[in-house]
C-alpha cells in the first residue's frame, strides 16, 4: 500500500485544526495534530512528517520561533514548513519567510488554496533527477549524490536553495528575473509571491559562504550565477586534502 504524505498541522485552535485535518484525509494526507510546540516537538522527535503547517500565533513558542528552531536543526531543516496566520501585512510575511517558512498562507484561506500549496511544497521538496554533475568555478553540484561543495569542501544547502542552485548553474552568467526563476525552480508559482526568490536567494548566499559572492543581483533585472568573481576562501579551504 502506497504511503500517505504525513502533514503535521501545529494549530492550537481545534476547530481549525479539525477543518484541515478532514480536508487533508479527504484528498489522500494522513494529518497528524499537535496543538503547541511541546507537543509538535514530540510529534518530530517521533517520525519526520512530509509538511508542517505551523500557525504563527500559539501558546509558548510562537511559530516563528518554531520555525527558526527547526531550521537549524540538521534533522528538520528539509521539511518544508507552511506558515498558517492571521498576520497578512507584507513586513510579517517577510518575517515568516525569513524565519524559515517554504510557503505563507493568511486566514481565512480556501481548501482548495491550501491544498494547492502543500502539493506545492512537496513537488519542491521531490529530489532533483540523476544527471551530470554541474561545475562553475570552485563551485560544484551533484545532482546525483544531492551534494554541493566548494573547493573539495562540502556545504550544506536546503533543498530549495539546492534547486535554484542546481538551475542557476546549469545556466550561469544569464540573467533570470524572479518571475523565471519561480517558474523554472519552483514550477507552479500561482499561489507563490515574488518575494520568495529574494529569500532563498539569501539563504543560498549564506549557504555558500565565500561563494555567494557568485550568486549575483542584477538591479531592475533578477539574478545569475557567475564564475567571473573573486571568491575569498578561508585558508583551510584552500588547503589540499590529506591523502586516504
Amino acid at each position: 500500500m502506497k504511503k500517505l504524505p504525513q502533514v503535521l498541522i501545529v494549530e492550537d485552535e481545534a476547530s481549525i485544526a479539525e477543518l484541515i485535518a478532514v480536508n487533508l484525509r479527504h484528498n489522500g494526507f494522513q494529518p497528524i495534530w499537535a496543538e503547541d510546540g511541546i507537543t509538535a516537538q514530540r510529534e518530530l522527535d517521533a517520525v519526520l512528517p512530509d509538511v508542517i503547517l505551523l500557525d504563527w500565533m500559539l501558546p509558548g513558542q510562537s511559530g516563528l520561533t518554531l520555525a527558526r528552531k527547526w531550521r537549524a536543526d540538521a534533522r528538520t531543516k528539509a521539511v518544508p514548513i507552511l506558515m498558517l496566520t492571521a498576520r497578512g501585512d507584507e513586513p510579517d510575511k517577510v518575517a515568516g519567510l525569513d524565519a524559515g517558512a517554504d510557503d505563507y498562507i493568511t486566514k481565512p484561506f480556501s481548501t482548495q488554496e491550501l491544498l494547492a500549496r502543500i502539493r506545492a511544497v512537496l513537488r519542491r521538496r521531490a529530489p532533483e533527477q540523476a544527471g551530470e554533475a554541474v561545475e562553475l568555478g570552485l563551485l560544484r553540484l551533484d545532482a546525483a549524490t544531492h551534494r554541493v561543495s566548494l573547493q573539495g569542501q562540502m556545504l550544506k544547502v536546503g533543498p530549495t536553495e539546492f534547486k535554484l542552485l542546481h538551475y542557476l548553474m546549469r545556466h550561469a552568467e544569464r540573467v533570470h528575473s524572479r518571475a523565471q526563476l519561480l517558474d523554472k525552480v519552483w514550477g507552479d508559482h500561482v499561489f507563490i509571491e515574488e518575494r520568495t526568490v529574494d529569500v532563498h536567494v539569501k539563504r543560498l548566499r549564506e549557504s555558500l559562504g565565500a561563494a555567494g559572492v557568485m550568486i549575483e543581483t542584477v538591479r531592475g533585472a533578477g539574478y545569475r550565477a557567475t564564475a567571473q568573481v573573486t571568491v575569498a576562501l578561508p585558508e583551510a579551504a584552500g588547503a589540499p586534502a590529506n591523502s586516504l
